[in-house]
């Protein structure tokens, strides 16, 4: 019983070493997946998509086909851009990105599908497949309180401006008693005979 498990121990670790030594010259691709959403006017929700596309591994990635077509053409419309795009090649240590638009006019929530990475190794003849990091669901259309900007500064001004006032007037005045003024330096320069 112990020596069954050690040899399958044994097998389980070579098999580890075995497919890390293949893994280590080969590309490997990460994709991140960003979306923004803005409102050009009422009723009209726009999203600017970009996919950020990093080769974190050792060897060339060919033939890269980046396509993010989960978007439903009922209710998206491509405004500007391209759902897929076609790299020849990605180095490694090599970074792309692809961006495109939408424009929705339909309310709801919309939860998007990873956008899929196809590419070829030199070493294999089957295309490999990566996946962008998925998004989080989108409230399109939805109703979003108003941004408060400057708020914080509004309450630190509120609660510390007094103090800030007395203490720089006291800096202020302090600085000016203890430099030594330009006209009393040029006097002290000059020697009397």
């Amino acid at each position: 019983m112990a020596a069954t498990r050690s040899l399958l121990l044994c097998a389980a670790v070579l098999l580890a070493a075995l497919s890390c030594t293949f893994a280590a010259d080969a590309p490997f691709l990460v994709a991140h997946k960003k979306v923004a959403l803005s409102r050009p006017k009422p009723g009209v929700e726009r999203l600017a998509v970009s996919l950020d596309l990093y080769n974190q591994g050792s060897a060339t990635a060919y033939d890269v086909a980046i396509n993010d077509d989960s978007w439903p053409k009922e209710a998206f419309e491509l405004v500007s851009g391209e759902v897929s795009k076609t790299l020849e090649r990605l180095e490694p240590g090599a970074t792309a990105s692809h961006a495109f638009v939408l424009e929705s006019k339909t309310q709801g929530r919309f939860q998007a599908s990873p956008a899929v990475i196809k590419y070829r190794v030199a070493t294999k003849a089957a295309l490999q497949e990566a996946y962008s990091t998925p998004i989080l669901p989108l409230d399109i259309l939805a109703e979003r309180p108003p941004v408060k900007k400057f708020e914080w500064a509004k309450k630190l001004v509120a609660k510390y401006g007094a103090l800030v006032s007395v203490v720089s007037f006291v800096l202020g005045f302090i600085y000016l008693v203890a430099s030594p003024s330009k006209s009393a330096g040029s006097k002290s320069g000059k020697k009397r005979r």
